[in-house]
């Protein structure tokens, strides 16, 4: 319980200032009505970003305790107010060519034009964030080094024959695949997203190889055990997984208010799970989680990929994650009785 205290206690303060938001613009129903939405947000968003918050832990597990602090602490500001306010305002903001103290008062005083904005440029961003989650699946599913393997028949032909190159070349043909189902003027802003996403995450690796080839073998371990580019690498991956929880939450009301607010609890909820899955090294209890989290981004960016052209409901896009979680803690536990049955 230790670990969800200030969940708790965040869950509190937030969970009044939606009572107060809703009851000073409907009163006593309009109070009973933000409460509700703002719970349901909440607990949408740790099934949509569970399976984010075990790769978290995974990378976390390996850092040392300042980078761990800092990744908890200036971390998840950016995850609660940057990635679940200010990346739609400033996505909306470069959509019109607003300003964002403008396009903040459009989300307050005319939600529905906002998620109108929103929405007109999901396809770009489902595009960015389809290719960066893809890329973190392909590349857990190509390391050649990985010991422990679940779909074995798959990770060991993987891991033998994928690469880094072509975990990239899937991934651009992915976003050119996604250029065709959009009409003709989107295409170019379709594919300039995509590429950006992957240019990010190639970025991002290529950072901590430099710090780690400047710094000799020294940095090179305490690269592993934490760096900027580890820290940059989990603040973009929340963000593919944030925008998804923002687009689902425009299907259950479109008070911007209540939806930071919903939002920001799940997004608490997620770094504690984080910081608990680390502390009880539920990563090595449960040898498959990893794997089936990793699944689960897959999924997610197929679907994100997918979405630019079709609806994907948001049900299925939560309880797609949640199977694959599911799944690979079952195997676990049978991998774990197995273990012991022999000794």
């Amino acid at each position: 319980m230790k670990h969800f205290r200030i969940s708790i206690l965040f869950t509190i303060v937030l969970m009044a200032l939606a009572g107060w938001w809703g009851y000073s613009h409907g009163g006593l129903g309009g109070m009973v009505t933000a409460l509700w939405i703002t719970g349901v947000l909440g607990v949408m968003e740790v099934s949509l970003s569970f399976d984010n918050a075990v790769v978290n832990a995974s990378v976390l597990r390996d850092w040392n305790a300042f980078w761990q602090k800092l990744f908890l602490t200036v971390g998840i500001l950016v995850a609660v107010f940057g990635m679940r306010l200010l990346f739609p305002l400033a996505i909306v903001a470069v959509a019109t060519g607003l300003g964002l103290v403008d396009v903040w008062n459009m989300a307050t005083t005319t939600p529905q034009e906002y998620s109108r904005h929103l929405m007109g440029v999901h396809a770009e961003v489902s595009a960015f964030g389809g290719a960066f989650l893809l890329l973190v699946f392909l590349n857990f599913l190509f390391d050649e080094e990985k010991e422990t393997h679940w779909i074995v028949w798959l990770e060991e032909k993987a891991g033998a024959h994928g690469t880094e190159s072509l975990a990239v070349l899937l991934a651009l043909l992915a976003v050119f695949g996604c250029t065709e189902l959009v009409p003709e003027a989107q295409r170019y802003s379709v594919l300039y997203a995509g590429v950006v996403g992957i240019a990010i995450y190639v970025g991002v690796g290529w950072l901590s190889g430099l710090l780690e080839e400047e710094g000799g073998a020294d940095v090179g371990k305490a690269v592993q055990r934490g760096s900027i580019g580890g820290f940059l690498y989990l603040e973009v991956l929340d963000a593919s997984f944030s925008f998804d929880g923002v687009i689902g939450a425009f299907a259950i009301t479109s008070d911007v208010v209540i939806i930071m607010l919903g939002l920001a609890i799940g997004a608490m909820y997620v770094r504690s799970l984080t910081v608990y899955l680390v502390h009880k090294g539920t990563l090595d209890e449960f040898v498959y989680l990893e794997h089936g989290a990793h699944y689960a981004i897959g999924i997610l960016a197929l679907i994100m990929l997918a979405s630019v052209k079709f609806h994907i409901p948001e049900w299925f896009t939560g309880l797609s994650g949640v199977a694959f979680i599911a799944v690979s803690l079952w195997s676990s536990v049978k991998y774990r009785r197995l273990a012991a049955a022999q000794g």
